[in-house]
């Protein structure tokens, strides 16, 4: 080997290895999406199902309104779907945070995260019904999931 072939190829060399850590990088840098995507879809869900769960209008005996419409603090006594709309987004206080779980443990992890939700009446067909929007926003990362409760 002369000495200008062995410096071609170190160069060479060099150009692939630079093109490889270059991928490796941005590769690295992106591996924790699709962690952060699970979880604020995981929320998203566990709040949907919270919602639909509940009567689609408030009972005619007994029935909950929120009297703190500032904060919506009193979720655990919501009973229809009508209740959930207190969490429009306008404040922080509005929102459903990360770590304020219905149990008794709060998540520290997901205290990045906030829910709004939106309750818009509807109708299918002839039956009166409720589309729910739950938005959950945090770490660069926004999931929107519907689902409607009908009046039946």
């Amino acid at each position: 080997m002369t000495l200008i072939e062995l410096i071609m190829f170190i160069v060479i060399v060099s150009v692939g290895v630079a093109g490889i850590l270059a991928v490796m990088n941005v590769t690295v840098k992106s591996s924790s999406d699709p962690m952060v995507r699970k979880q604020a879809l995981s929320m998203a869900e566990a709040i949907l199902d919270e919602v639909l769960a509940k009567d689609y209008s408030n009972p005619a005996v007994g029935g909950y309104t929120e009297t703190d419409a500032a904060t919506c603090a009193n979720r655990v006594l919501y009973d229809d779907v009508g209740d959930y709309s207190c969490f429009d987004g306008t404040t922080d206080g509005k929102k459903i945070h990360g770590n304020s779980t219905l149990g008794a443990t709060a998540i520290t992890a997901l205290s990045a995260y906030r829910a709004t939700i939106a309750v818009v009446p509807t109708t299918l067909g002839t039956i009166a019904a409720s589309k729910i929007t739950v938005t959950v926003t945090g770490s660069g990362e926004t999931i929107a999931l519907s689902g409607y409760r009908a009046n039946y």
